[in-house]
């Protein structure tokens, strides 16, 4: 993935969280995938939400993505906290930082 791309992607990422389809607690990308602890509002379907995402990624950037993704359901403050510590270790255990806060494609909305 090159910076643009990934520049436009965390501005879709952005626009979503303003227009109030999710709520961004932490988003990574990786070259090839990509990690969120997202919430979403009660008149939104999870489901419908990352499908538009996905969709509209695909015809503005020719984004390819699998078909599902998986989710998780975090339950408790503790399980919060350390799925968020996995996801901003992700690029320095695949090498690419060598420290989470050297990765510039994240956003945090809330201080996760």
């Amino acid at each position: 993935m090159d910076q643009k791309t990934a520049d436009r992607l965390l501005e879709s990422v952005s626009f979503y969280q303003e227009q109030g389809r999710w709520f961004v607690h932490l988003f990574l990308l990786m070259p090839d995938h990509i990690h969120a602890l997202l919430s979403f509002p009660k008149h939104e379907v999870m489901a419908r939400v990352v499908g538009d995402w996905k969709r509209y990624l695909n015809k503005q950037l020719a984004v390819q993505w699998q078909n599902n993704f998986f989710d998780h359901r975090i339950r408790d403050t503790k399980e919060y906290l350390e799925k968020a510590a996995y996801i901003r270790q992700n690029p320095v255990v695949k090498g690419l930082c060598e420290l989470p806060e050297d990765w510039s494609w994240m956003t945090e909305k809330d201080g996760a």
